[in-house]
């Protein structure tokens, strides 16, 4: 059991640090592109921008999800990295259809990685959210 807290644990960590990651470089490019942004037509700048953000962290969620699948498989958790990859998409998003489940061995793990979904959804809504309050207050002229 405690092996699987530390595995786990440190799964999260390691995802944690990817979202964040994207999010740092991401703000930072919205940083620089602050001008661009708040100029123009704001309906096609906000469409445009968020589109880009929203990609980017997708692509921040797949690489998590990944690790997680890459867990699974070099545990020996599941034989097919088809099999690790639906399962960690299913889990992550909390889905959790069942028809592929995880033996006795590595079963908290099942709970750990549907705790990190939420978290790191969480955490992408929150950070889109401060993105539009930004760029709203910015074009406003208050922030």
């Amino acid at each position: 059991m405690l092996t699987q807290l530390v595995v786990g644990s440190a799964l999260v960590c390691v995802t944690i640090v990817i979202i964040v990651g994207f999010m740092a470089f991401a703000s930072v490019s919205l940083t620089r592109l602050g001008d661009w942004l708040i100029s123009g037509h704001p309906v096609t700048r906000l469409m445009i921008s968020l589109t880009g953000v929203v990609l980017w962290l997708l692509a921040a969620l797949s690489i998590a999800v990944w690790v997680w699948a890459g867990a699974f498989l070099s545990l020996g958790v599941f034989n097919t990295l088809e099999e690790s990859l639906y399962f960690s998409v299913v889990s992550f998003t909390t889905l959790g259809f069942g028809d592929v489940v995880i033996g006795k061995d590595w079963r908290l793990l099942s709970g750990v990685i549907a705790a990190n979904g939420l978290i790191l959804f969480s955490l992408i809504t929150a950070f889109l959210i401060e993105f539009i309050a930004r760029l709203e207050r910015a074009r406003n002229g208050t922030g």
